[in-house]
């Protein structure tokens, strides 16, 4: 049984249709990617699943039981639109939100401390939020968002703002957060953070869902058969009948290998045959789609993983 099942959900806004009969099925302690470019419907459904709003039509399971209100309990949620009480204390405005969410205020301290060490904020607890960094900031709403360990956490955007080194702990964070037995809906536009932590995936565009599945079997289904080869020496010429040079623009910064294509029906092993034959072939490797580029393809049609 799936976690979280979201059946046949439309959300209207006047004449406008933010969701469009969206559908997908959430494992449990999975974190699952919820994409799609800003205005495609992510937050609309985000609202619902966090009962702020209600479908129209269709409903959400949880543990195969419609949701409850009381259920929110057990969820955290990191807004895109980051909202924190600028002229309250950071141990304060932990404390306050940890506590509508039904925390005892002696775990509450416990776990802050935790937090507060691990993210280097310690020395601050007792500073107002407004003499935060926005980093710093989005760190405290961050720990308020997890702090009562929720069964499901939902970050909208939760890069957003922050530089490498501070993404980087912040990823490492989720990861964690994961392996600790939290299912994760992980919304974004930024495809790039994608292939990092997500598992499986739904993309919406216009409100619809345009594409959903594993994402490595996502990047499989786009593979456009291109491979990186190397060679000792010599200069890899086409192969008639085997494959094709790809262009210049198909190299990465550092790259000394020549990208190929297939021809449609030709054997890996045969063109492997054939270059060890001509080349001291040092490397072959298949070159996979990224997820931007696989978005980009997706929207042009429904595909489903």
């Amino acid at each position: 049984m799936d976690f979280i099942e979201i059946k046949d959900v439309v959300k209207d806004y006047g004449k406008h249709r933010a969701l469009d009969h969206v559908s997908m099925n959430i494992p449990e302690g999975c974190i699952y990617g919820l994409l799609g470019p800003n205005g495609a419907g992510k937050t609309s459904l985000i609202r619902i699943i966090n009962q702020i709003t209600k479908p129209d039509s269709g409903e959400i399971l949880l543990n195969g039981v419609p949701m409850k209100p009381e259920d929110v309990r057990d969820m955290g949620y990191l807004p895109e639109e980051r909202g924190l009480y600028k002229k309250m204390k950071v141990a304060d405005q932990i404390m306050y939100l940890a506590q509508l969410k039904g925390m005892p205020r002696k775990e509450v301290e416990a776990e802050m401390k935790v937090w507060l060490e691990r993210f280097e904020l310690t020395d601050w607890r007792n500073k107002k939020i407004e003499a935060l960094s926005k980093g710093m900031a989005q760190k405290v709403q961050f720990i308020a968002t997890v702090i009562h360990r929720p069964k499901l956490l939902i970050f909208d955007e939760p890069f957003s703002g922050f530089d490498p080194v501070n993404a980087e702990i912040l990823k490492r964070e989720i990861l964690r957060l994961r392996e600790n037995g939290s299912t994760i809906i992980f919304s974004t536009h930024n495809m790039g953070s994608v292939e990092e932590v997500c598992e499986q995936i739904s993309l919406i565009n216009h409100s619809k869902v345009v594409l959903q599945g594993d994402v490595n079997k996502v990047r499989h289904h786009f593979k456009k058969h291109i491979y990186a080869v190397t060679v000792r020496e010599g200069v890899l010429l086409p192969e008639p009948g085997m494959f094709t040079l790809e262009p210049d623009e198909t190299h990465r910064p550092g790259d000394t290998s020549t990208y190929i294509r297939l021809n449609s029906g030709v054997n890996v092993k045969d063109v492997i045959a054939c270059l060890n034959d001509r080349y001291e072939l040092t490397g072959f490797h298949e070159i996979l789609p990224s997820m931007h580029e696989v978005f980009i393809e997706a929207v042009n049609g429904a595909e489903k993983i």
